[in-house]
Parts: structure tokens; C-alpha cells; sequence
């Protein structure tokens, strides 16, 4: 089966507006979260959208339209489509869509009456509205879809971009996840929860982990079959070797104890790929900084990859930026691609204390080199895990 590549990258973090900020921030240390929480600080809608346009989009559209742009100039997308349009797809992830927009009008119903609710409340709460505002904006003709299994819909997104490529339903596909649910009504939510932070610390592994923190963002990757990007010209950034997923079967929000069901996707991942335990050389873990995911995780690593776990880099992007819920997945594969790439090892910030028994070497304090085990480029497993018990986990390679 033809190989399917990365040919862009783009990203909205809150480590600001770019994949290279992204890259070079959390691998210099850098925290993107301020009083508890992940903003895009320094993303301007009015950047990348005119003000008619910002006003009839939701926060999560304008965020992945942000992240779509560089991905496209990444890839030397510019004038036209290097393909026909009815063969280029687009898969945007999210977990809660536009909950901004809905947060809004139910003030406003409730403030004012319906007659002042906005005609556009539908179209831009709607979770698929992403997806179709990139669709619009590019041209792009092809299956078009939203996917959204809560903290894995990034993750599950690029999966099912990869199966189009592979099916021969597209010869191109725009994939990612897109969240912005940093409003009072989710924050109250997950704190009836008991999921979030008290201390408002990321620190995935760390003794004192007390649950997670909110961010909001965007990543978006392009994904072309590699003769076809090769033959255009295209600068290839990494392959997605392989794909997996499960489900846990076992309760709404926590995940299974043993990680049997994580370990079930990360194995499949490595099956897809053709690959073993031994060919990895890194894993970003989903790390979510909260006692039950952190420990579980750390359980399912190691059925998956054995003793091969002990002698690995394991990492997690939201100790840097919090956790981007359903646009988690898409954003730490491009931050997985760039490290592979740069041979970087990123660092688990915050992390100071190692809970008992949580004993991989998860990169604390700074970033190191990577170090493949073998001659061919680094591969790395990343990890997705939804509330739902929803697993999903790409296996990626450098270029």
C-alpha cells in the first residue's frame, strides 16, 4: 500500500500562532498556561478573517481556518488545488464544536428573548461547521466530515484521512481537530467533574498532578500519497505509517485501570504500521496531568511495548499547553512530526515528583536529543484518549 506523507503542518497553540512556535517553545521549556488555563493569547481573528467573516464563525472555525492557512502555505498549496477538487477530502476533529456560539445565544435568549437569537446560532454552533468553513474557503470538493469522539477526535480525524488515502477515495486530504471551549459553562462542567486542576498545574506523572488543564487550539496537517507529493515536488515533513483504535467499553469518563484498551490501539497502530515495540523510538503520550489517565497510560505503554518502555522518551505536549480536548490529537501529531524530525526528545514540564509505580523516563525538566535505535528515521507512537472510552493512536515517522 502506497505510503501516505505530511506534506504542512499548521497550528494554533496557546504557545502562540504557528507550528514552529509550537515546536520550538515546548522544546525550550516554555509554558503556554497562565492563571489556570490555555489560551490562544496571541491569536487575532483578524489576521486571517475580515470582520463579516469573524462574525459568522465560531471561535473553533476561526481557529482551525488559521491553522489550515499555514499548514497550506507549508505544503506549497498557494494559487490552485495541486489536485482536482472532487479528489481533495478535509477531516476536522472536535470534541464540543461551537460552544461559544451556544454559551452566547443562550445568554442572549435569556437576557433579551428569541427574537434576538441570531439566525447564524445553528451554523455556527454545529460541530461539522469547521470542516465545511474550510471546505468553502479552499474549494475542496472531496469527502468532507467532522469527527468527534471527545479528547481522541484530532487523533481519530487524521486516522480516517489516512483510510481515504489508502481507499483510494482521495488523493489528498486537509485533517486535523479545532476546539475553543474556554466559556464558564465548561469550565463549570468539567470542575462538577472533578477533572480540572485545583492548582491550575500541568504536571502529567507528577505525584502532585490534580487534573487537567483547559486549553483551547487548532492543528491542521495535509496528508497527500507520496508519489503524488513527490512528482509535484513537495517537501515531505514525515508518514503516517499507521492507525489504531479501541474503545475501552468500560465507563463514561474514567478510562480502564489495567490500560488494556489504550494498549489495544497502541498495538494496532504498531500492526498497521508494520512495526514492533522495539522499532520506537518515542512516544507523546496523551498525558493529562489527572491521577487515573497518568496512571493508566503509563499501564498500557507497557503491555504494549514491554521492556522496550523502559528504555524510550515519553513526553507529554500538555504540560505546556494544557489539554485541547478534541483538537488535542492533531495538534501533538504535528508537535511529534517536528521533534521526529529535529530529533528532539521534548520535556514533560512540571514534572518534579514521579508518582509510585509511574517509573518510564518521561523527559522531565528540559528537552534532549532523540536518539534512534536503528539506520531508518525515528518512529513515534501518539496518543489520543477520550472520555467514552474512545483510543486512538497514529504511528508516525520522520521524513
Amino acid at each position: 500500500m502506497e505510503p501516505v506523507v505530511v506534506t504542512g503542518v499548521g497550528a494554533v497553540t496557546p504557545l502562540g500562532v504557528g507550528a514552529r512556535a509550537l515546536h520550538e517553545r515546548w522544546s525550550g521549556g516554555v509554558c503556554g498556561i497562565s492563571d489556570g488555563e490555555g489560551p490562544c493569547a496571541e491569536f487575532d481573528a483578524g489576521d486571517f478573517l475580515s470582520t463579516k467573516e469573524a462574525r459568522r464563525t465560531d471561535r473553533f472555525t476561526q481557529l482551525a481556518i488559521a491553522a489550515c492557512a499555514e499548514a497550506l502555505e507549508d505544503a506549497g498549496w498557494r494559487e490552485e488545488l495541486p489536485y482536482d477538487a472532487v479528489r481533495v477530502g478535509c477531516v476536522l476533529g472536535t470534541g464540543i464544536g461551537g460552544i461559544t456560539t451556544l454559551v452566547d445565544g443562550q445568554d442572549t435568549l435569556r437576557e433579551r428573548g428569541h427574537e434576538f437569537v441570531s439566525p447564524l446560532s445553528v451554523p455556527l454552533m454545529m460541530s461539522n461547521a469547521g470542516a465545511a468553513a474550510l471546505s468553502m474557503r479552499h474549494g475542496l470538493r472531496g469527502p468532507t466530515l467532522a469527527v468527534s469522539t471527545a479528547c481522541a477526535s484530532g487523533a481519530h480525524a487524521l486516522g480516517c484521512a489516512l483510510r481515504m488515502l489508502q481507499n483510494g477515495e482521495a488523493d489528498a486530504v486537509l485533517a486535523g481537530g479545532s476546539e475553543a471551549s474556554l466559556t464558564p459553562l465548561a469550565r463549570a462542567a468539567f470542575s462538577a467533574l472533578d477533572a480540572l486542576s485545583d492548582s491550575g498545574v500541568s504536571r502529567p506523572f507528577d505525584a502532585r498532578r490534580d487534573g487537567f488543564v483547559m486549553g483551547e487550539g487548532a492543528g491542521v496537517l495535509v496528508l497527500e500519497r507520496r508519489e503524488a507529493a513527490l512528482q509535484r515536488g513537495a517537501r515531505l515533513l514525515g508518514t503516517i505509517r499507521g492507525y489504531g483504535a479501541s474503545s475501552d467499553a468500560h465507563h463514561l469518563t474514567a478510562p480502564r485501570e489495567d490500560g488494556e484498551g489504550q494498549a489495544a490501539a497502541m498495538l494496532a497502530a504498531l500492526a498497521d504500521a508494520g512495526a514492533g515495540a522495539a522499532d520506537i523510538d518515542y512516544v507523546n503520550a496523551h498525558g493529562t496531568s489527572t491521577p487515573l489517565n497518568d496512571r493508566a497510560e503509563t499501564h498500557a505503554i507497557k503491555l504494549a511495548l514491554g521492556e522496550h518502555a523502559r528504555s524510550i522518551p515519553v513526553s507529554s505536549t500538555k504540560s505546556a499547553i494544557g489539554h485541547l480536548l478534541g483538537a488535542a490529537g492533531a495538534v501533538e501529531a504535528v508537535a511529534t512530526l517536528l521533534a521526529l524530525r529535529d530529533r528532539i526528545a521534548p520535556p514533560t514540564l512540571g514534572l518534579t515528583e514521579p508518582d509510585e509505580g509511574l517509573d518510564l523516563d518521561y523527559v522531565p525538566g528540559a528537552a534532549r536529543p532523540l536518539k534512534p535505535a536503528g539506520e531508518s528515521p525515528p518512529l513515534a507512537l501518539s496518543n489520543s484518549f477520550g472520555f467514552g472510552g474512545h483510543n486512538a493512536v497514529l504511528c508516525l515517522e520522520a521524513a
